[in-house]
């Protein structure tokens, strides 16, 4: 009977493949895969008759495992396989020569390759008689084994030699329904036994090419269900790309449906595979179609996620291959068999699904057409809209980016589901957000007025409903704030913009024709907002709470950026400083990206009129009161008790603010003098008040956090601020934040006594007795941090009087030095007045005279008009040495500020105010700039002359170094402070200290010759006594040129000077000749001969006189031809008395000369 109902089955469905056959359930598979034998017993005899060639082989074959147990299982086994017949000819078939049956088998592939493939004679098989199928019924088992393996090694042959084009190989053996059990067990038995001739993968290929493939490709790999990860994966491998494109590709997707069907749990594993290969993506869309998981109802799909991850994931070629299949699919008719059009029509029953009642009344099915829907509005209900999210980000991938042309019905459920309205979640904030920006990317969505009309109702209620959602929902970022930035993006035409805002919001890069928002444009500018509808709004949109860079999307702050960009605010005259300040005391870290932006075009908008016909179209700033109350608590007094409520980020924000206002006003005061607009510049006593340096020092432990405001406060600082920028500052900052300190504050426990500002004044008024406790005190203070030291600020500096007493001990000074260094790198502007106040003259402390910033700024040498003991104590030397570096760096910024700020102002005043008088000179602008380095150049030189003449001069070796060391940094800064300084002179005893002390004072070398030059002849002394300690510090080439010059400039000032003169310069000038031979011995007969025509002059100038001056000249004479033995009897020879008092200046000099001839002489033989 199974037999005749086989066969009236084949006869009614022709040749189709697996039609009424029995297949291997998932759970015969797993009972099979697991070797579950209980579970074996379970299964039907038509079930159980498809596993028979594995079990017998099972129960005849030895087996490797020997345990107690599975000795019982293969007992049941047999038991299993003792009532079916079928089993005794499976064992027949395993009692066959598989040794002989594979040599055989190989030499008739040898001969088919010889052949060229053909089918001649067959080594297997010898001339059949009758058709294959009778043959195969009438054989005994090795003969069907011969016939079985002979028509699959052809099989796999034409498979090899078909260069991947598919075919579909009519074989009789393999169509018959009536022996297709016994072909599978053969064919199970041959793979089994003969693996190295029959591959698994192979066969499994082979199999696709013939009818019935896929049932015999199951059986098979039911029989060896280890194999089933390793034949899907070839399987996949030598798949096509397309799958749907060909027949071939429609039967490996069949067949490997059918093996997952088999084996459901390793369904996704098979579906892993496929997107790896980016082979068959119609069978991972069916895979994903045929296994549906338990999912809740609010639960996205498998099917969403899947095909959401293929076209959103970050693979470009996974994303390209899937995108070509959905292209390609939709160029066929509509199938139902269409993998694409299950998949399709799949998303669109769940979307219908997720659609509420009253606008989705029915679900669509094949034979109806478009799908209507009402007009009604209802809400999304709350578990359905993440899933709609997921939907709507779906549709507009697939449209997108794959390109999916929706038809009319999924357009109008999609139009529908993007209309309806959620519940106040942050969930339908996203959807909302999304549902615009996917009206945006297609608007071809919407083609019919009714359609239209029902977007404009949808946007209305976005507009009405922001504030609530906002506020219902709790999220910062919501769909507001979206339509407002839309608007402004279309009343200005940035087209770009908004298609950039579109494909940020939906998380995918599409293209959409800026030609496409043309309706959009009109709908939005038209009826919804205009431009003054957009600013009014925009004003009153409340701030966003603690602003970071955490809160994404579109936020108020995007919107005022645009309406500051294209001026709006000052077009409808709407003022927006309250609200930008609001948001900037609203911030945290880390920073969000664009408050940077927002600070620059509101000061642009501030500064620069929006059209030069209407000057005072501009924003108001942020005033001082608002700017001053920021920091609060930072500016001085207890800081214990002060504290400030801004965030570190607000704080700093606001200093950007001030800092690039200032800069900007600066760089545009010259169009700002055209349009005779002066904008309000903030005071200094503002900026005095502002912690700065606390507040870099806040920002560089927050880098990372604070993004590029760091970056943009150190370079406005560097350009506004240079004394706050100097490389020491740096270097000590360095050092007193480094490891070392901070272990050292780790000692700073709870239980450390603390000290009050009152107990350390009391200390400091009692010095020297106290001087053990101040130590304590002092020590202490070393453990806290900058900050925390700045309340004892006011204390130390007062108390510096004090320390120049007698009899107070160095360390206290040096830890007082060591404290206020500290305190310089976090107040130095407040601490460096307090400072100079503390160390005036008590003459001016008496008359409690105490000097502004401002004052110090404009004459910095009053840092050097400090108590005279300050110069012969060394450590408060160097906080004035330093004082009065910072204040010379901020009198320059302070003068160039000053200068640029009232130069375009006055020249304009003058220009205006000269208009029409014909013949009036202006001013050249060069001659300000010219007085403004003057006063620079005078006090840097008045502060270079004084720090020698009043500290080098003091015996305290450590004093002078640390002056040399500002010199030194002066000059290198500044080499015409240097020139300046020389050409100015100061007292020849400090040569020697300068020379040796200041490095960089080899630079004197360029303009010596320029100073030789000066009519002045006090100059030209100093000149030659400054080059002379020049060659013997510095013995270069160009300290021998310069030499060479001065001895000639010397022989040349002796033919054109007076007597008097003569003697003012030689007599100081002499003796550097000594210093030229010692360190350049060839200038030995240049400097000799110098000498003897100074004496002669000399002797000349004395002839008219009685005494008889001949001896001189010819001891001159003998010490040129002779002068070692002139030096020894001159030696010899005391002195007259008369000699060394005469009071003839003529006379003077001549013993001069002879003196320095003695002195070269006598270092030269001590050289040699």
């Amino acid at each position: 009977p199974l037999f005749i109902f086989y066969s009236g089955s084949f006869c009614c469905s022709g040749m189709s493949d697996s039609v009424a056959l029995q297949h291997v359930s998932p759970y015969a598979f797993e009972a099979m895969q697991k070797v579950d034998v209980v579970c074996l017993a379970a299964l039907s005899d038509p079930e159980l008759r498809l596993l028979l060639p594995c079990l017998v082989r099972m129960a005849l074959c030895a087996p490797a495992d020997q345990s107690h147990s599975w000795a019982q299982d293969k007992k049941l086994i047999l038991r299993l396989l003792s009532g079916v017949e079928a089993v005794n000819s499976i064992v027949a078939l395993l009692s066959v020569d598989f040794h002989a049956l594979e040599q055989d088998a190989r030499k008739e592939q040898l001969l088919r390759h010889k052949t060229g493939g053909g089918n001649g004679e067959s080594v297997l098989v010898s001339q059949l008689q009758h058709g294959l199928t009778l043959e195969f019924e009438h054989s005994d088992p090795l003969r069907r084994l011969r016939l079985a393996l002979s028509e699959l090694l052809a099989i796999m042959n034409k498979v090899a030699d078909s260069n991947g084009e598919f075919f579909l190989k009519s074989s009789e053996l393999f169509e018959s329904p009536v022996y297709l059990e016994e072909v599978a067990d053969v064919l199970c038995i041959l793979q089994a036994e003969l693996p190295s001739l029959l591959p698994i993968v192979e066969v499994a290929e082979a199999l696709l090419h013939v009818r019935n493939g896929d049932w015999f490709l199951c059986l098979l790999v039911a029989n060896v269900p280890d194999s089933f990860n390793e034949v899907c994966r070839g399987l996949i491998k030598n798949g096509e790309r397309q799958d749907e494109e060909s027949v071939g590709g429609r039967r490996r997707t069949e067949a490997l449906r059918q093996l997952c069907q088999m084996n459901p749990s390793q369904a996704l594993n098979v579906r892993a595979m496929v997107v790896e290969a980016c082979h068959l993506p119609g069978l991972g869309v069916a895979l994903t179609l045929d296994y549906k998981l338990d999912t809740a109802d609010d639960a996205v799909s498998p099917l969403v996620s899947f095909v959401s991850g293929l076209l959103l994931g970050t693979n470009s070629k996974v994303r390209t291959w899937f995108g070509l299949f959905i292209r390609n699919g939709q160029q066929r008719k509509r199938e139902s068999s269409s993998v694409l059009w299950q998949m399709r029509r799949q998303l669109l029953l769940e979307l219908v699904g997720i659609l509420p009642r009253s606008r989705s009344t029915h679900v669509p099915n094949d034979s109806e057409g478009d799908v209507s829907a009402g007009t009604i509005c209802s809400g999304l209900r709350e578990e359905h809209v993440v899933k709609a999210s997921a939907l709507l980000r779906l549709y507009c991938a697939l449209m997108g980016i794959a390109g999916l042309r929706p038809t009319d019905e999924e357009a109008e459920q999609l139009l529908q589901l993007m209309t309806s309205r959620p519940p106040a979640t942050p969930a339908g904030v996203r959807f909302v957000s999304l549902s615009f920006c996917k009206l945006l990317a297609f608007p071809t969505l919407v083609s019919t007025p009714e359609q239209e009309q029902l977007m404009v109702m949808w946007l209305s209620w976005m507009i009405k409903e922001e504030e609530y959602f906002e506020s219902a929902a709790g999220v910062s970022a919501s769909f507001g704030e979206m339509l407002l930035l839309v608007a402004m993006y279309f009343h200005s035409n940035q087209l770009s913009a908004i298609i950039e805002l579109v494909c940020s919001t939906l998380g995918m890069k599409i293209v959409i024709k800026p030609s496409s928002l043309s309706k959009m444009k009109t709908i939005f500018t038209q009826e919804i907002f205009t431009e003054q509808v957009v600013t009014a709004h925009a004003v009153r949109v409340a701030v966003t709470n603690n602003l970071s860079a955490n809160i994404t999307g579109f936020l108020p702050i995007h919107c005022i950026y645009q309406l500051l960009k294209s001026r709006a605010f000052t077009k409808y005259k709407v003022s927006i400083k309250d609200w930008i300040f609001r948001q900037l005391c609203e911030t945290s870290v880390p920073l969000h990206t664009q408050l940077l932006p927002l600070i620059d075009v509101y000061i642009n908008s501030i500064l620069t009129p929006a059209s030069k016909a209407n000057p005072e179209a501009t924003n108001q700033p942020i005033t001082e009161q608002e700017i001053l109350s920021v920091f609060q608590g930072l500016t001085g007094g207890d800081s214990s008790q002060v504290r400030c409520h801004y965030s570190i980020t607000t704080q700093l924000l606001v200093l950007y603010y001030v800092l690039s206002y200032e800069e900007s006003l600066l760089a545009n005061t010259k169009a700002l003098a055209l349009m005779q607009k002066k904008p309000k510049s903030y005071s200094s006593t503002l900026m005095d008040q502002i912690p700065i340096k606390y507040l870099i020092r806040q920002a560089q432990g927050l880098q990372q956090e604070l993004g590029g405001l760091h970056s943009a406060l150190l370079r406005l600082l560097a350009t506004n601020y240079p004394h706050l920028c100097m490389v020491e500052d740096w270097i000590c900052e360095e050092e007193i934040t480094g490891t070392l300190p901070l272990l050292r504050r780790m000692l700073l426990t709870s239980s450390t006594r603390k000290y009050s500002q009152k107990q350390l004044q009391e200390a400091f008024c009692t010095l020297p007795s106290s001087g053990p406790r101040l130590m304590q005190m002092l020590e202490y203070l070393t453990l806290l941090s900058a900050s925390d030291l700045i309340p004892y600020a006011e204390a130390l500096t007062s108390s510096m009087s004090l320390l120049l007493s007698n009899g107070v001990s160095r360390r206290v000074l040096q830890t007082v030095n060591k404290l206020w260094m500290v305190l310089n790198t976090v107040m130095p502007r407040r601490l460096w007045v307090m400072t100079v106040n503390a160390l005036q003259p008590s003459t001016k402390l008496f008359r409690q005279q105490k000097y502004t910033q401002n004052d110090l700024m404009v004459d910095p040498l009053i840092v050097l008009r400090c108590d005279q003991r300050v110069y012969r104590c060394p450590p408060l030397m160097d906080i004035t040495l330093h004082v009065l570096n910072g204040y010379l760096l901020a009198s320059k910024a302070y003068l160039n500020a000053h200068l640029k700020e009232t130069a375009d102002f006055d020249r304009q005043s003058q220009t205006i105010s000269s208009l029409g008088l014909a013949g009036q000179p202006d001013t050249p602008e060069v001659t300000r700039e010219e007085l403004k380095n003057a006063l620079l150049a005078a006090q840097d030189s008045a502060a270079g002359r004084s720090e020698p003449e009043r500290g080098l001069l003091s015996d305290l070796r450590e004093v002078q170094c640390l002056i040399c060391s500002l010199l030194h940094q002066m000059f290198i800064a500044d080499p015409n402070i240097a020139k300046l300084v020389h050409f100015q002179g100061y007292p020849q005893a400090l040569l020697p200290l300068t020379v040796a002390g200041i490095p960089s004072i080899h630079i004197c070398l360029d303009f010596i010759p320029e100073l030789l030059a000066q009519p002045q002849l006090e100059k030209q002394i100093f000149a030659i006594q400054l080059l002379s300690h020049l060659c013997t510090q510095y013995a270069l080439p160009k300290s021998l040129s310069v030499a060479r010059l001065a001895i000639s400039v010397m022989g040349t000032l002796l033919t054109v000077l007076t007597q008097a003169k003569r003697y003012s310069f030689f007599m100081p000038t002499l003796p550097c000749l000594g210093a030229f031979c010692q360190a350049f011995p060839p200038l030995y007969d240049d400097v000799i001969a110098l000498l003897v025509q100074v004496g002669q002059v000399c002797a000349s100038d004395v002839a008219t006189q009685a005494r008889d001056v001949d001896p001189i000249i010819a001891r001159l004479q003998y010490l040129k031809e002779r002068p070692v033995e002139a030096v020894a009897v001159m030696s010899s020879t005391p002195s007259l008395p008369d000699e060394l008092h005469c009071t003839d200046p003529a006379v003077q000099l001549c013993y001069r000369i002879e003196a320095t001839f003695m002195d070269i002489i006598s270092s030269s033989l001590r050289g040699e």
